[in-house]
């Protein structure tokens, strides 16, 4: 006789059935169903992000229903009222920003291109698509809506922080501002972002990014700077070897 301790079945009544029993063949049609309904409510926050590039910032949940091809009763049923599909909507915003700013903040091995190179992903996100921009810091106030942009600031900050830390700590230098400018860094690119798509990108990019990198750049060179290291040290650590 088989051991109760081995036959798991014979003696917890909640452990997965064998395949084929009828427990197992309702926990398969409602993963599948669970899988289709998720399926179409990315499409139908793929719709809201392509209604909103086509109306603006103030679209509505007509418009929305009408770019997915559906009737707003369907859309009710995926998203409970409009401010939790804007949610949705936000959150595939900061996703592409995240996805932009943290590859090429990893790939930089100089302080002054670790500046350039934040502030450039984050304008060129901003330049691609400036009225999701201009939804996603407009809309700030609606719930849910402002922990998505305080979570995605959060998010750059920190690994930006670690990539500073970093290059502190290769010239020898203390690791601590890393996290405040960090945040610091972050929270003044996102106001002048917000400047810059709200009255139509009157700077280039290209412009904007070296005179925001002019002017936070001396972030880096105040702490090399206090650190009081001797001249010879500082020259040494000029150009840091991947």
């Amino acid at each position: 006789m088989q051991s109760p301790l081995t036959d798991v079945n014979a003696s917890d009544p909640s452990a997965t059935p064998p395949d084929g029993s009828p427990k197992a063949k309702g926990n398969g049609r409602r993963d599948r169903w669970a899988d289709h309904r998720e399926q179409r409510r990315q499409e139908l926050v793929g719709a809201a992000v392509q209604a909103l590039l086509r109306h603006g910032p103030e679209v509505d949940m007509e418009q929305v229903a009408a770019a997915a091809g559906v009737s707003k009763p369907v859309l009710y049923r995926y998203f409970a009222d409009k401010s939790q599909l804007w949610v949705a909507v936000s959150e595939v915003v900061a996703a592409r920003m995240v996805d932009t700013i943290a590859p090429a903040v990893e790939q930089v091995r100089e302080e002054r291109g670790l500046v350039e190179a934040t502030i450039d992903a984050y304008l060129g996100v901003i330049e691609s698509e400036p009225r999701l921009y201009r939804f996603l810091m407009h809309q700030s106030g609606a719930p849910g809506i402002h922990q998505v942009i305080a979570g995605t600031s959060r998010q750059v900050a920190a690994g930006l922080a670690r990539v500073i830390g970093d290059r502190l700590r290769t010239l020898g230098l203390d690791a601590g501002p890393a996290e405040p400018w960090a945040y610091g860094l972050v929270g003044f690119v996102q106001a002048v972002g917000d400047w810059w798509t709200t009255h139509g990108q009157p700077i280039s990019r290209a412009a904007l990014t070296d005179y925001l990198t002019a002017l936070l750049w001396s972030g880096i060179e105040g702490v090399r700077a206090s650190a009081d290291l001797p001249h010879e040290l500082t020259r040494a650590h000029e150009r840091i070897v991947p």
